[in-house]
């Protein structure tokens, strides 16, 4: 009998209300220092992100639930990561284990990702993932309207076998 199955999948759009309450959540808005969308604007803007063959999206799964997702995309001609994991699951390793699982399905290399300083927990499963820090910046924060000071961290190399 498997337990703690961390497992991903395609996000389709019967996950989105779950997604979207995940992202409400205070405590992680503050931790990502980033913020929660509005219902229209979040249907809206996953809407698009399913549309577009450019953008690499997995749905976590653990224990057969939907924990949270996994994004790869392009801005400014960077390939970017990023994940949500929503809050009953933080702590239990189910970040560091869906991530390594998504690394694996993106083949581009080199691989960027941008972490509020003091979200220690994401740090840690970016480095665990084989992510080192290349840069800081201060972004201005969405959540809040303060600046936000953030690691630029890079997955360098080739995708593991």
């Amino acid at each position: 009998m498997m337990v703690d199955e961390v497992r991903l999948r395609d996000v389709a759009a019967a996950d989105l209300p779950i997604l979207f309450e995940q992202q409400t959540d205070p405590d992680a808005v503050r931790m990502a220092a980033f913020p929660s969308r509005a219902r229209d604007a979040f249907m809206a803007h996953w809407t698009k992100i399913l549309d577009d063959d450019a953008v690499t999206r997995q749905a976590v799964v653990f224990d057969g639930r939907l924990a949270g997702y996994m994004v790869c995309f392009e801005r400014a001609g960077e390939r970017l990561v990023g994940y949500w994991i929503g809050r009953e699951y933080w702590g239990r390793g189910i970040a560091t284990r869906a991530l390594a699982a998504f690394l694996d399905l993106v083949p581009d290399r080199p691989l960027h990702a941008r972490v509020a300083k003091h979200n220690l927990a994401s740090i840690r499963v970016l480095e665990k993932c084989g992510f080192t820090v290349s840069g800081e910046e201060e972004a201005a924060s969405s959540a809040g309207g303060d600046e936000v000071e953030e690691f630029i961290m890079t997955l360098a190399g080739t995708p593991s076998a």
